[in-house]
């Protein structure tokens, strides 16, 4: 069986690679929408860029009206001024929600519609090319040809997707991650984890993406509570933004599970920051998948040191479902209840967001039948 493996153009890696950026875009256009949220302007990420820019005497102007999560509205804002402005090439620097809006604006303005209407296809027809620069550890939207974008006519967290939504290049600084807070830090760090572990778990996993899968887990479990504790630790820091960049390659050519699919669905109906919800339901999702991929969470077992080779692979297994509640509780990983959603709401969303989590098509590729009945089960014991 053959398999693709679809990457980033050029990647960049390496404290103060910013810089690097220089030496990347002569040639790629004349005028750069730069698509950054607030806190990248507020701490001089962006007037980095900005330098860099007009250093080489190319225009650009500024999209950074959001601070969550990013919506269609957000978009529509975005490409209307990036054709008013007459910009020709994008770059994306932030969380995974700049990376998304810089992405969905490229549809835009390839496909001239509604970028409702390309939901669930594939996505072809853009030229302008994508510089991502991400200040997280976490989603590898940067190494994705996915866009998530919630339609607020429906209040579904929509998938775009396509091979001409990866970007072109990458730059991965993990000095951008320095002024994270601890709590952004665990967020984040726990849903390049969650990402790592579905594409390991997939049906859709082959060779490279087992590798990239299992190095990304075993550096996120090593490094993530080093960082959260201290956010000065340039090793841990460095170490997480590979492992997000790995997961995020990883995730893209195995596809997403039931995690994914369920955490998208609570997201949209409760407002609930990407990296929060899965922590707040990886274990519970990750219980019901083990039973059917006992030698794979065997095995995730013991790259991280969790299990030896002469434990038995239900012994192993249960070992790996340990550290992953234990690296949740390190990092102060809120419950439904501690985030303020109470059961009566949550219960009352259920049978929303089990359709929602099917009309994804990513609870299908985990290596246990899952049905909406399932669904609704996992939903009501994930809250408890």
């Amino acid at each position: 069986m053959a398999n693709e493996f679809i990457v980033p153009g050029r990647i960049i890696t390496g404290s103060r690679s910013l810089k690097e950026l220089n030496n990347c875009i002569d040639d790629i256009g004349k005028k750069a929408l730069i698509v950054c949220d607030q806190i990248a302007v507020r701490l001089g990420k962006v007037k980095i860029i900005g330098d860099i820019l007009s250093s080489k005497k190319i225009k650009f102007a500024i999209f950074d009206n959001f601070l969550e999560e990013p919506t269609d509205l957000m978009v529509e804002e975005a490409f209307s001024i990036y054709k008013k402005e007459k910009c020709d090439f994008f770059i994306g620097i932030g969380g995974g929600s700049a990376l998304d809006i810089m992405k969905a604006v490229a549809v835009m303005d390839a496909i001239g519609g509604k970028l409702s209407d390309q939901r669930g296809k594939e996505i072809s027809g853009i030229n302008a090319k994508m510089i991502a620069i991400p200040t997280t550890a976490g989603t590898g939207s940067e190494a994705s040809q996915y866009a998530i974008i919630t339609d607020t006519a429906s209040g579904v967290k929509a998938l775009f997707k396509g091979k001409e939504l990866m970007p072109d290049i990458v730059i991965i600084d993990p000095d951008l991650t320095e002024t994270l807070s601890p709590k952004m830090t665990a967020s984040t760090g726990i849903s390049a984890l969650a990402h790592a572990i579905e594409a390991y778990t997939s049906q859709k996993a082959q060779p490279l993406t087992d590798t990239l899968a299992l190095s990304a887990i075993k550096r996120i479990y090593n490094y993530l509570p080093l960082a959260y504790r201290d956010s000065g630790n340039d090793v841990a820091r460095r170490e997480l933004s590979i492992a997000a960049l790995e997961a995020g390659m990883a995730f893209n050519n195995s596809s997403a599970t039931l995690v994914h699919a369920m955490t998208c669905a609570i997201g949209a109906r409760f407002h609930v920051p990407y990296g929060i919800a899965n922590a707040m339901i990886l274990s519970g999702c990750l219980e019901y998948a083990k039973e059917g991929a006992r030698s794979r969470f065997a095995e995730m077992a013991r790259v991280i040191g969790a299990a030896i080779d002469n434990d038995s692979e239900d012994r192993a297994a249960e070992f790996f479902l340990l550290e992953i509640k234990k690296i949740c509780d390190i990092c102060h990983m809120p419950t439904f209840k501690g985030y303020g959603i109470s059961r009566e709401a949550f219960f009352a969303q259920i049978d929303k967001m089990t359709k929602d989590a099917m009309e994804s098509g990513c609870a299908s590729n985990t290596r246990r039948e899952v049905d909406e009945e399932v669904l609704k089960d996992l939903y009501r014991k994930i809250y408890a």
